[in-house]
């Protein structure tokens, strides 16, 4: 699997509000770490099965991680960089990571471990067709009137295939080395 971690901290670069929520009644955070049961709440949980057992993998109380947003799709547009893999399918997700301990939220020193922890131990992962990202990004974080500037971490994931079956298949195998890969995971 390649793997690779960035950092992302420019003025036109993403940025995360948490708590967030979109427009009117759309799509919101839902706090996965203390209350797991509104995991059956995110639509992309239930349309992939493999993204929700992630999610309740990492929001379990043993991990040093949460999670804030995540998304998952097939497509057939493969960039100039994908095209090493030769395959016309991929099947690609983000999962936008937290640390738990709200020290650790502050620490760009934290985050920069984690992902270059995370990036050398997928490296080491067996041959597969599938990518991996960690972008270290700003988040603000809202505390009733306060806003704090911190950080997370944006996890691309993308499994190349022929087909949307096997880029998914490859996909959900990614996910499942990156999910054993955070587990081994702990704050110094």
């Amino acid at each position: 699997m390649q793997a690779d971690w960035a950092v992302e901290l420019g003025a036109g670069d993403e940025t995360l509000e948490m708590p967030w929520a979109a427009a009117d009644s759309g799509p919101r955070y839902y706090d996965l770490k203390r209350q797991p049961e509104l995991l059956p709440r995110i639509d992309e949980a239930n349309r992939v099965p493999e993204l929700a057992e992630c999610l309740a993998a990492i929001n379990a109380p043993a991990s040093i991680l949460e999670t804030a947003k995540c998304d998952a799709w097939a497509t057939t547009e493969i960039d100039f960089e994908e095209e090493i893999f030769g395959c016309g399918f991929k099947f690609g997700s983000y999962i936008d990571l937290l640390f738990t301990e709200e020290r650790a939220r502050f620490s760009f020193p934290e985050h920069e471990r984690l992902a270059k922890q995370l990036t050398e131990s997928l490296r080491l992962a067996p041959e597969l067709p599938a990518a991996a990202e960690f972008l270290v990004r700003r988040c603000y974080y809202h505390y009733d009137e306060k806003i704090d500037s911190g950080f997370y971490i944006t996890f691309y994931l993308f499994g190349y295939g022929d087909d949307e079956m096997q880029a998914r298949e490859r996909w959900a195998t990614a996910l499942k080395q990156v999910e054993n890969a955070m587990k081994g995971l702990s704050l110094r």
